[in-house]
Order: C-alpha cells, then structure tokens, then sequence
C-alpha cells in the first residue's frame, strides 16, 4: 500500500465531476488500498477519489471513531463505488466539517441527517444502505467530491470571505499539513 498525495483547494479536479467506475480490476482494488491508507495517515474518517487525483465515482469511509463518540452504529470501513442518493430525510442538522484538501479550514453545513445510497462495493456487488448520524453527514461529504462539490459551496458568501485568506494559503502552497499533498499540476484526470 501507498500513501498518495492529496489535492488541495483550488485545483480544477476538485470541481470536476467523476465518472462511473466500469468494473473491477486490480488497478481499482489497490487504489482503494492506497486511499484508505492515505486516508488513515491524515487522519480523515473519508476520502473521495478526486482528492487523490482520479477522476472516478468512489470513495472510503472509517467514520467509526465519530462514533464513538455517541451511541451510534459502527460500520466499519466502507468502500462506496457509483453511489446514487435514493432518499434523504429526517432533520436538517447545521455540524462542523472539515476536508483533507482544505487544510485547517472549518466550518458549519447543513444537511439531512439520515440518508439513504445505493452502490456498488469493493467486490461490485450492489447494495442499499441507510446511515444516519456522523456517516450519514460523511457519505453525504463525500459524495459532493465526485460531483465536483466542496463542502464550502454549501457556505454564504460571507462566511466564505471568512475564510479568504486561508484559501489563498492553501492555493499559493503555503500551507503545511501532517500528509503529503499534490502539485497542482501534476493533477491527474484519469
């Protein structure tokens, strides 16, 4: 397994929409190893495709330390691949999120506190799950990566202004994080 680079603000892939993963392979099966062990050195609980570089509907999720936290059900490691919104409901909760390629930067985001995902999983057998709680806010996350969706689009314009100069840190590679990040021209599209 591999630590991979993160992409960071501001690169074009990060506001890119992915495309359907066609099948498995061996290529997709280490490349889901590589996130999840990219996503445990940064200490992220989620890790979209695009964050690494490709440009493909998938993504790894560990939120069971959030869980922990409360009486919610662990899940253990989720790989999610093609995933579809069937339903979103219950109450609109306003929590806190961060991102791996927004270093340091957080803020408060509404969404629906129970959603349900159709996918496909690591072996390309379909499934459909309910989450709720801190996974549910994850997945939700996660799954605004693969269609070119930050967490920051969900924000005012002001509470954006906030976080200006931050961002233009984070753009100009000035920032310095415990992961190693990507070049952002050496972004790949595939």
């Amino acid at each position: 397994m591999a630590i991979l680079p993160i992409v960071t603000y501001n690169d074009p892939i990060l506001k890119t929409e992915s495309k359907p993963v066609s099948g498995p392979d061996d290529e997709l099966h280490q490349l889901i190893d590589d996130m999840f062990e990219t996503m445990y050195n940064a200490n992220g609980v989620g890790l979209a495709a695009p964050q690494v570089g490709r440009l493909i509907r998938l993504f790894v999720v560990d939120a069971d330390i959030m869980a922990e936290e409360t009486d919610e059900i662990k899940h253990g490691p989720l790989v999610i691949i093609n995933p579809e919104i069937v339903e979103k409901k219950g109450e609109i909760v306003r929590m806190e999120e961060g991102c791996l390629s927004i270093p340091e930067v957080r803020d408060e985001v509404k969404r629906p506190e129970t959603v349900t995902v159709r996918f496909r999983d690591r072996h390309f057998t379909e499934k459909q799950a309910e989450y709720s709680g801190w996974l549910a806010r994850v997945v939700q996350h996660e799954l605004d990566h693969l269609q070119g969706t930050l967490f920051l689009d969900h924000l005012s314009a002001f509470r954006k202004r906030l976080h200006k100069s931050r961002l233009q840190k984070i753009d100009s590679g000035m920032v310095e994080t415990d992961y190693p990040l990507a070049p952002k021209t050496l972004s790949k599209s595939s």
